[in-house]
């Protein structure tokens, strides 16, 4: 079970080496996400989640703009801890919708 981003990016290469070694590998990834994406050295099981393709983009492009913001660094802290805890928000929601899929 994958999360989007640097994760998933370091993860895939691991799992092209276990496709390569003749594993059968199993990858179970929200539908909405940033970098997952089907490939013909996984079979993907994908589960609906809380939000929207847009509504994931548009928090991570705030994020990364809130990381380059200028001002104070107290400031800047709490804009990018708010933003942080979104995507842990939506993280954890994530797993709830994937522990509630009866079918996975």
């Amino acid at each position: 079970v994958p999360v989007d981003g640097s994760h998933w990016l370091s993860m895939r290469e691991g799992l092209d080496i276990l496709r390569e070694k003749g594993h059968e590998v199993v990858v179970v990834a929200p539908e909405v996400s940033l970098h997952i994406k089907p490939s013909k050295n996984f079979v993907m099981k994908r589960y609906s989640g809380p939000c929207t393709q847009e509504e994931m983009e548009k928090d991570f492009k705030a994020f990364l703009h809130t990381s380059f913001e200028e001002g104070s660094f107290l400031e800047r802290f709490l804009k990018v801890y708010k933003s942080m805890k979104r995507l842990g928000d939506m993280a954890v929601a994530s797993c709830q919708y994937l522990l509630q899929n009866k079918e996975l």
